[in-house]
């Protein structure tokens, strides 16, 4: 059984969900301890406990301690499974990080699998699903992957009751994930979207992002207006991206009540300028999520050569999920900083 001490690094979510990811697609028995010590409100929350239901769904495995509050949980997977799965957050917790868990457990099923997923969408502090969407997917498509997804309907905090359906089909396997330069821009674009408020917070969103982005190439926002049944509540967010040849860069802002738009329009304005101008691969946020996929393909194709990227920082959240991966998959990462860049690459571990 792998032991993982849930406080190691930055000791929050992440963790958790890429723990029992990797535990499910290696099949080894897994217990996560002290999970979210570092959280003023340590355990398990519903989102994270939707996480944990549906990796252990996906691998038809047997798990204690999955209640709302537990700092300790034991999975003991039996097998990866295809098939239709609903999984509902229960709360406005995060659609896209219930799939943080679930997609990479997914794409190494060898049959169809179609999820199904209720809860919130677009909410703070996590991917919006715009940015899931049109930023990690394009990604993970470019390393092979077969990832589909429909939007039924959008939710906010606090009442939830978004609804997205993801269907992957089976392929040869993941590829190395390699870009390490960035050719020049294409497109610079984005999508603004609000639910239930008046026309005018997407507009001054829109215009407040760009001002602040990059005058060439032009940058296109569309401005989405939703009301029910497109959306459950009121909400909104906003996700930019920038687009060339070898892959794509985002950033995205999701609104708060009290928060003027123009500041959340700038803020994600700003954030897709810094990553354009630092000439960075993959943003941020990316280089964190894409490190798990990087690590199944460099394991799987030891022949292909290792993943590498580059990216304009190296959070806590990345090292973390660095030391975790190398728990479980014979794998190594490598990290050094080049110039105002860290350079990341993920080979098969020495022997």
């Amino acid at each position: 059984m792998i032991d993982i001490d849930g406080s190691h690094g930055e000791g929050g979510g992440q963790l958790l969900r890429t723990a029992v990811a990797l535990a499910a697609i290696t099949g080894q028995p897994l217990r996560v301890r002290n999970v979210r010590a570092r959280r003023s409100n340590p355990g398990l929350a519903a989102q994270h406990l939707a996480a944990v239901k549906a990796v252990a769904a996906l691998c038809n495995a047997e798990a204690e301690g999955l209640h709302v509050k537990s700092q300790e949980i034991v999975m003991y997977p039996q097998g990866l499974r295809g098939g239709e799965f609903q999984f509902d957050v229960g709360t406005a917790g995060t659609v896209t990080l219930v799939l943080q868990a679930a997609l990479p457990v997914a794409l190494m099923c060898a049959e169809r699998l179609v999820m199904t997923i209720t809860g919130g969408t677009d909410i703070r502090a996590s991917p919006p699903l715009d940015y899931f969407r049109y930023v990690f997917l394009p990604l993970l498509e470019s390393m092979g992957a077969r990832v589909s997804l429909q939007v039924l309907r959008r939710g906010y905090f606090p009442r939830g009751g978004g609804e997205v359906v993801v269907e992957v089909e089976p392929g040869p396997g993941l590829r190395p994930l390699v870009q390490q330069k960035r050719g020049s821009l294409s497109e610079v674009g984005g999508i603004v979207h609000t639910s239930n408020l008046p026309a005018h917070v997407a507009a001054r969103m829109a215009q407040s992002a760009q001002q602040v982005l990059p005058p060439v190439p032009v940058p296109h926002i569309e401005q989405q207006l939703l009301a029910w049944p497109q959306a459950v509540g009121q909400g909104g967010a906003i996700v930019l991206w920038a687009r060339c040849a070898t892959g794509v860069l985002g950033a995205a802002a999701t609104a708060q009540r009290g928060v003027p738009a123009e500041r959340l329009g700038e803020e994600a304005g700003q954030a897709l300028r810094a990553e354009i101008e630092s000439g960075a691969t993959l943003d941020v946020h990316a280089a964190d999520q894409m490190l798990v996929y990087a690590a199944l393909a460099s394991d799987a194709n030891a022949e292909s050569g290792p993943s590498r990227f580059t990216a304009r920082t190296l959070s806590s959240h990345a090292r973390t999920t660095m030391w975790l991966i190398e728990q479980f998959l014979p794998v190594e990462f490598g990290a050094s900083q080049v110039g105002e860049l860290w350079r990341i690459d993920c080979r098969p571990r020495s022997k």
